[in-house]
């Protein structure tokens, strides 16, 4: 199995995996397709966003990054400008869409179980909960977790990946696949760097262009509302992006990592 998490299986794959298989399949060649059903799913998907012209943003980071409270305080500043919704995804509980809800943002709640991350199967079916008509902007708050997140479509346009002041600067070069697949790092709780004395917001965006990443970096604090005219500008501008794209016929898949998915498949 997979030498990253041990979870190439979630609830959405699952079926797909313990059906009869030809004579001779292995397990690899059975894990290669499970990865091949997933991108076909998440192709699906992103057809789905593009007929409606709906942009798919997938949020990911590490537990306790601030995720959430970061789509909190998005929900509420672009309420009166755009239609936005929410899918969660945690191990357990409703507690994150309750608090999107409690917004007054439509929410569904994906719980995995034992699965670390989402896949475009779970997303799929998370939809059909889901009302998108008028939807602008879907946001999808992955389970936290620096490595399996990087690698699955899900469908999305975007990937953006947060960076907690409390976590170390040093997160991008000991997570690099995590972070070459970020299209915009989010450095976040940044009213904590005065009395943090271990995080360098310079070093850290070092360690991003190390992976050669161009993505834009922008400092935040979304609870006490620092920094968040620039997240918010790059979310308008990056709609409007989609609205063109859409106009074109065109779409935009974004920098899912091979090496993570050679992982689950080379290890089984």
């Amino acid at each position: 199995m997979c030498d990253t998490c041990g979870c190439n299986l979630t609830p959405g794959n699952r079926h797909l995996a313990f059906k009869p298989v030809a004579k001779g399949a292995t397990a690899v060649s059975v894990l290669k397709g499970l990865l091949q059903k997933n991108d076909d799913q998440a192709g699906h998907n992103r057809e789905h966003f593009d007929r409606r012209g709906i942009l798919a943003i997938n949020l990911m980071s590490s537990p306790g990054s601030g995720k959430t409270a970061l789509l909190e305080a998005t929900l509420t500043a672009l309420k009166d400008e755009f239609t936005c919704a929410v899918i969660e995804g945690d191990l357990e509980t409703e507690n994150d869409a309750e608090r999107i809800r409690a917004k007054g943002v439509q929410a569904h709640q994906i719980v995995t179980g034992t699965a670390c991350h989402l896949d475009a199967h779970l997303v799929h079916d998370a939809l059909h909960h889901m009302n998108l008509d008028g939807v602008d902007i879907l946001f999808i708050e992955n389970v936290g977790n620096l490595v399996c997140p990087a690698s699955f479509d899900l469908g999305q346009h975007l990937n953006v990946t947060l960076l907690s002041t409390t976590e170390g600067d040093d997160k991008p070069a000991k997570y690099p696949v995590m972070f070459r697949a970020a299209d915009a790092m989010l450095i976040t709780k940044t009213d904590l760097l005065a009395v943090l004395d271990d995080f360098e917001p310079a070093k850290a965006e070092s360690h991003l262009r190390d992976l050669a990443n161009p993505a834009p970096v922008m400092r935040l604090s979304a609870r006490k509302d620092l920094g968040m005219d620039a997240w918010l500008a790059w979310l308008r501008n990056e709609l409007a992006a989609q609205r063109a794209r859409v106009a074109l016929g065109q779409s935009r898949r974004p920098a899912i990592q091979p090496d993570g998915q050679t992982y689950h498949a080379a290890t089984a």
